[in-house]
């Protein structure tokens, strides 16, 4: 039976009615992703029609989830809300801090004891409050959330970027920061302005080569990663019917590439097998009953251009496998123009590593798919030229792969099994490489390529594509090789092709686990003592930021005028740092080292420290200038804070005194993440206007005593000359943001009340 039932009940028992009343507000039919909404308003049953892209709107979300990484951070806040346990059903999943060094065993073993502290203090933390723990190795948040918790018409929010793989069964899941996630813990609502809609249909059948992971690839292609700011993408059409549950997992988990607030499929057949198929018949019995609240309306489906802001169609029938990167997730390579685009743009063609699994591609369809290319290796006699690694998504998938046989096919393909945990995906791989420094290729089933984001190395050139597609070039071992097309010479010099991959969307057998993972929290946890000890590196109890001091912030000093794509990995790098997520002074330390600085020759962790005019480390002279009391402002550059929920990347400037992020864009969960943290998160009205600021300029922000909903407030930039320039700059604070700046940050709010 499936956890919170009971829950699950309700949520379908009220659909019924505020979804009438939600058409009787529009006056007209509703997509799936506006019942799901509407039914999870926090005032209840909807007495008025929002506006999308205009209104903010108060939701009362099912439940949260958090991985390890980021849930030391929410916890540690939602510690000083004073609340005795979590208002709605709350899980913790350990996945993120185990380094994938050697396989599987031994990197668990390593993790539990480098990580002792930490796992000892969110089981505790998770016993006192009544939080469901998933321990190391358990697995990947988003695929344990799949397997157990994830339901059609259902709302959640995550503390990572990648909760929109629960859209793979129909729910609307979204990454936050975790500010967001106490809010919700504590009862209260959860802001978010009322999404657009993007509409994608589909028609065909996926065939050969091509899987689920060409979908969202050709996607990403098309939208850009800013594409889907602000939107929540809606799949439709017989060709999505077709999918798997956990292809369409796979398409709404790397929607996050694309900016979207989150992504989903409509209730179907293999969404109910997949339910059955993991002990929740219970849960698919009832979607049955309620169906038609758990698709868009029929009127939706027949002119979907009338209730859609945007519409897309892909037949796929037509589709071939992409192949993208590298350095960023939506540079798409149709795979016939690929060879030709390694040439063309000089990428290195030999391929040393092949790495599947992870959050986005760890099914044991994916699995099966990739084992039957394997085992083509191993019966055609084919060396295996690459690396290859594969990181099950869960315990569950794991165990169920190696009752089957499907790991020992990877192992005689010369193959390593990894621990069930993000790993390579997240920068914790402790990479094989005889000179770190030259430029070299990697291939992966993952979500993100970022720059230094897989193995810390700036040449790394990592491509993302489906596991079979990564798996046939790991044979090859080169870039330019098209497994549809061209022929490998195997030990017998035999001229051998790969046949089409072949997989099963479920395990004949069932699935099957030996222990999952799971600890249940304490019937009562107020006996419960969660410790924090004062000298740990590791862990930090938080102390609240300061209030606004009521005035304009003038004399602020440019601490990084920050150039192209600056990521959440770029202000708050992932990899080693992970270990200080629970210390918010230690992991200050790397505060915007991976951005580019405009000034001083493009160079990254480099900044001119105007107190002394030397240059130094980002962090450093920022702690120079709150040693100082001086207030400091980060200027940036399009999509700003794309890529992971990590809220760190807010609280560090936060905590370091950094007053306000002034770019020409944001990234969605980023933006958040700033007000919560009463942070100024503001954009340029003007986007040239950005080439304005200079490398020692003090700067102004007017009108913050006036500080008002839709009301632009102004900048002066006071340059060194003596010269000023004056411009607007807008923000999207509505009244309750701008009392979260005003008492320095929301979880003040919280703990006020």
């Amino acid at each position: 039976m499936a956890f919170d039932i009971e829950m699950i009940k309700q949520v379908y028992a009220r659909m019924s009615e505020r979804i009438e009343a939600a058409k009787k507000l529009e006056g007209r039919a509703l997509t799936l992703a506006e019942k799901i909404l509407y039914s999870h308003l926090y005032e209840g049953t909807p007495k008025n029609a929002h506006k999308r892209g205009v209104d903010y709107v108060d939701f009362a979300p099912d439940r949260v989830a958090m991985q390890d990484a980021t849930a030391q951070m929410a916890l540690l806040q939602f510690m000083s809300a004073g609340k005795p346990k979590v208002a709605v059903p709350s899980t913790v999943h350990c996945d993120h801090l185990i380094q994938a060094k050697i396989g599987a065993k031994q990197d668990l073993d390593t993790a539990n004891v480098s990580n002792k502290e930490v796992y000892e203090f969110l089981s505790s933390v998770s016993d006192k409050y009544g939080i469901g723990f998933w321990k190391a190795g358990a697995g990947i948040i988003h695929q344990v959330v799949l397997e157990n918790y994830a339901f059609p018409g259902g709302m959640m929010i995550g503390t990572d970027s990648h909760t929109p793989n629960a859209g793979g069964l129909g729910m609307i899941a979204i990454g936050v920061g975790g500010a967001d996630a106490v809010d919700v813990m504590a009862g209260m609502a959860w802001e978010l302005k009322f999404p657009k809609l993007i509409g994608i249909k589909l028609t065909g059948k996926l065939s050969g080569w091509t899987s689920a992971k060409d979908v969202i690839l050709w996607v990403a292609g098309k939208l850009t990663v800013k594409g889907g700011t602000g939107y929540i993408v809606e799949y439709f059409g017989d060709g999505a019917d077709s999918l798997s549950a956990t292809g369409k997992g796979t398409i709404c988990n790397m929607g996050a590439e694309i900016g979207a607030t989150t992504s989903l499929f409509s209730y179907d057949q293999n969404m109910y097998d997949y339910l059955a198929s993991t002990d929740r018949k219970d849960v698919a019995d009832l979607a049955n009953q309620y169906k038609a609240n758990l698709r868009p309306d029929d009127e939706v489906i027949a002119n979907p251009s009338k209730y859609y802001d945007q519409v897309i169609e892909l037949n796929l029938s037509e589709l071939e496998p992409y192949i993208n990167g590298p350095f960023t997730p939506d540079l798409a390579w149709p795979l016939s123009k690929f060879a030709q685009a390694v040439k063309d743009n000089n990428y290195p063609a030999k391929l040393e590593v092949g790495l599947i699994g992870s959050c986005t591609n760890s099914s044991y369809e994916d699995l099966t798919r990739a084992a039957s290319l394997a085992q083509q290796a191993v019966d055609k006699n084919l060396k295996v030229h690459a690396e290859f690694t594969i990181t099950p998504g869960s315990e569950t998938v794991r165990f169920t792969a190696e009752r089957d046989g499907i790991l020992d096919i990877f192992g005689k393909m010369g193959g390593v099994v990894l621990a069930n945990a993000c790993g390579p995906c997240i920068g914790q791989w402790a990479r094989h490489i005889d000179d770190p420094n030259r430029a070299n290729s990697i291939i992966t089933s993952f979500n993100r390529n970022f720059a230094k984001r897989n193995d810390s190395y700036a040449g790394t050139h990592a491509f993302v594509a489906s596991p079979e597609i990564v798996t046939a070039f790991a044979i090859a071992g080169d870039l330019t090789f098209n497994p549809m097309t061209d022929t490998l010479t195997n030990e017998k010099g035999e001229k051998v092709k790969l046949d089409e991959p072949k997989g099963l969307m479920a395990p004949p057998k069932g699935y099957a686990v030996g222990d999952n993972g799971y600890q249940a929290p304490a019937e009562d946890g107020s006996k419960v003592q969660v410790k924090v000890s004062d000298t740990s590196d590791r862990l930090q109890l938080l102390a609240p930021f300061k209030a606004w001091e009521g005035t304009d912030l003038k004399g602020l000093k440019l601490l990084i005028k920050a150039k192209g794509k600056c990521t959440t990995d770029h202000i708050s790098m992932a990899g080693p740092w992970l270990k200080y997520r629970g210390h918010l002074d230690n992991i200050s330390n790397n505060m915007l080292i991976g951005a580019v600085n405009s000034f001083n020759d493009n160079k990254t962790n480099s900044v001119k420290n105007q107190l002394d005019g030397s240059y130094g480390e980002v962090p450093a002279v920022q702690r120079a200038y709150k040693a100082a009391g001086i207030g400091s402002i980060v200027i940036g550059d399009e999509n700003y804070g794309e890529g992971s929920s990590r809220e760190h990347a807010a609280m560090e400037p936060r905590f370091l005194g950094v007053r306000a992020i002034l770019v020409k864009s944001f990234a969605r969960i980023h933006e958040t993440n700033l007000k919560k943290q009463g942070m100024l998160g503001l954009t340029f009205a003007n986007a040239a206007d950005y080439d304005k600021i200079q490398e020692d300029d003090a700067i102004d922000i007017v009108g913050l005593t006036s500080f008002a909903e839709g009301t632009p407030l102004t900048i002066v930039l006071n340059h060194k000359d003596g010269s000023k320039d004056e411009f607007k700059v807008n923000h999207t604070y509505n009244t309750q943001q701008i009392g979260w700046f005003k008492a320095g940050s929301a979880l003040n709010l919280i703990g006020g009340k």
